[in-house]
């Protein structure tokens, strides 16, 4: 997702440690990961908790809302941010919903620029994903310089990006001067015998000053180092996380008949380490 196209509950401090099998796109399958654990303080987080309905935290998310001419993706969605886009379920989840009326669509971009940005630590969220043709959800991260140096000089980290017609393959990228769309860093994470629309997955970027590491429920399947990009490293400044669900564009392909609607992202938690 790029900006001219963004354990379970309540532990308050965690080391990441063994990990999972199953397959990566480009990699052999490893019925078992050693990773080096990391004993990680939370500094930021949101659980979500709240009375069914209702729009998340204002103290924590933002909104982009409109078009914005597609988001420079061909993208077809209007962002809002009324409930019926974007709101608690009463269950301790945050519900994204994207919706067709006509050959309109509405859904919803939650971000927390403005109200919370870190550099380097981990970024994680525990959540279900939307299916189907055109539909391209994604959590990920952009830098707060963007107003100042635009896109792509500010830095972008997709943490997750999914093609809903693909429902069991993830992407994790960085985009930045001289390595963007087409260009950008990227790869794949697949499950085996599953799809990330039938159960809650947790996503997570480990990010220090020389590299980013790339998570899918613990198992590290990519990193991405300053060696590794063709242009200028400029992944040393605070970003901030955006939630959202598109429907169309360039990267996913359009909605089809095919495509049931409504579709919805459901976050169990977003949370930030140290």
């Amino acid at each position: 997702m790029n900006q001219f196209s963004t354990f379970y509950k309540k532990p308050l401090a965690m080391a990441l440690l063994a990990a999972g099998a199953t397959l990566f796109t480009g990699c052999d399958e490893e019925e078992k990961q050693t990773v080096s654990s990391r004993n990680w303080q939370l500094v930021w987080s949101d659980e979500f908790e709240g009375t069914a309905g209702t729009l998340p935290d204002a103290s924590k998310w933002g909104y982009d809302l409109g078009n914005n001419g597609g988001w420079g993706n061909a993208e077809l969605q209007s962002y809002t941010n009324d409930p019926e886009n974007v709101s608690l379920d009463g269950n301790g989840n945050l519900v994204i919903t994207a919706k067709k009326a006509g050959s309109s669509y509405r859904s919803a971009r939650v971000k927390t620029q403005g109200k919370f940005s870190q550099a380097y630590g981990r970024f994680e969220a525990r959540l279900k994903t939307p299916y189907g043709p055109g539909i391209w959800p994604a959590f990920w991260m952009l830098g707060d310089n963007i107003g100042e140096v635009g896109w792509p000089n500010c830095g972008e980290i997709d943490i997750m990006e999914l093609k809903g017609q693909l429902p069991y393959v993830i992407n994790g990228t960085v985009h930045g001067p001289g390595y963007s769309a087409g260009n950008a860093i990227s790869s794949a994470y697949a499950l085996q015998n599953d799809r990330f629309d039938l159960d809650y997955h947790i996503f997570a970027v480990e990010w220090s000053e020389d590299h980013i590491d790339f998570f899918c429920d613990g198992y590290l399947y990519k990193r991405i180092t300053k060696s590794d990009v063709p242009g200028e490293w400029v992944y040393d400044q605070p970003f901030f996380m955006i939630l959202n669900v598109a429907v169309g564009g360039n990267y996913v392909g359009f909605p089809t008949d095919q495509t049931p609607f409504p579709q919805k992202m459901t976050i169990d938690y977003v949370r930030v380490y140290q």
